[in-house]
């Protein structure tokens, strides 16, 4: 669905006062490649690049040096762009950033009447992608009365209006309560699993990695983990020093690993770190 080939992306900027240029080298040299209908997250701290990355991925951001295709389609090439954004649809932080009409069903329409969408068609996408997301019951509320889970699930139904085999999403639960975020989430794995949609997260909320198929840690600019969520995650003192947690849970199990407990070394949820203690402690699991 999307490559990148030696990608490398320069950030300048002047001072005011002096007029002198600064630049900062952002990405260096990346090489990925996200398959078709997989569910990748993208991990990294603060200016490691993982939301820069993420902006070339529907072409916001153009490479300074290297490429990067979607669907086979160079960014670089401005008659590419109108496919290429129709491809790959792109959710961000903030849901009120996204938000350009009165009413839920109105914002959904949106998109796909600036395409030149026919009506008949323009409603039953509304209609289905409302359904999709689960806010059917608000199409004719306003955005401003919904709750911050409830917006986001919107500005997701607004991208998938556009009908785009990818979706990528750049820290879609920051601002939102675990409710909020929980909602997202069953919505970004629906659209995965039963949609078949390839799904981009740029998250920094362990857990949510924890629930993607791969996971990739950006630091500096670089890759410095690609893999499952097991394998990742089971680097634990390596993703400390790059600034970055793990899931709770991984986190209790390392801890027992290194007080002498024989605990292994993958373990993502709640109900396998409460398996294997009780088999350590010779007992069986009601």
């Amino acid at each position: 669905m999307i490559r990148t080939e030696n990608l490398s992306y320069v950030y300048t900027e002047e001072d005011i006062d002096t007029g002198i240029e600064r630049s900062e080298t952002v990405l260096n040299g990346v090489d990925l490649i996200i398959e078709k209908g997989s569910f990748v997250a993208v991990l990294g701290h603060n200016g490691s690049g993982k939301s820069t990355l993420a902006k070339h991925f529907n072409a916001i951001l153009l490479p300074t040096g290297g490429c990067v295709y979607v669907k086979g389609m160079d960014t670089r090439d401005e008659k590419n762009l109108f496919d290429i954004r129709s491809a790959a649809g792109m959710v961000f932080q903030n849901p009120d950033n996204q938000m350009v009409a009165a009413v839920v069903e109105d914002e959904v329409a949106f998109a796909p009447e600036n395409l030149g969408v026919e009506p008949k068609e323009i409603r039953r996408r509304v209609d289905e992608c409302l359904d999709i997301v689960g806010m059917n019951e608000f199409a004719e509320i306003a955005p401003s009365k919904l709750s911050g889970g409830q917006k986001q699930r919107v500005a997701i139904a607004s991208i998938l209006s556009m009908q785009p085999e990818c979706i990528v999403l750049d820290e879609p639960t920051a601002m939102l309560d675990p409710h909020g975020r929980e909602e997202v989430m069953r919505t970004i794995q629906m659209l995965n699993r039963e949609r078949k949609m390839t799904v981009v997260l740029i998250t920094h909320y362990m857990d949510e990695a924890a629930r993607a198929d791969r996971v990739v840690v950006i630091q500096k600019g670089n890759i410095a983990l690609d893999g499952t969520p097991r394998e990742v995650f089971r680097n634990v003192e390596k993703l400390k020093g790059y600034g970055l947690d793990v899931p709770q849970v991984t986190e209790i199990a390392h801890e027992l690993i290194k007080a002498g407990i024989d605990m292994p070394d993958d373990v993502l949820t709640v109900e396998e770190c409460a398996d294997a203690l009780i088999t350590k402690l010779g007992g069986v699991r009601k």
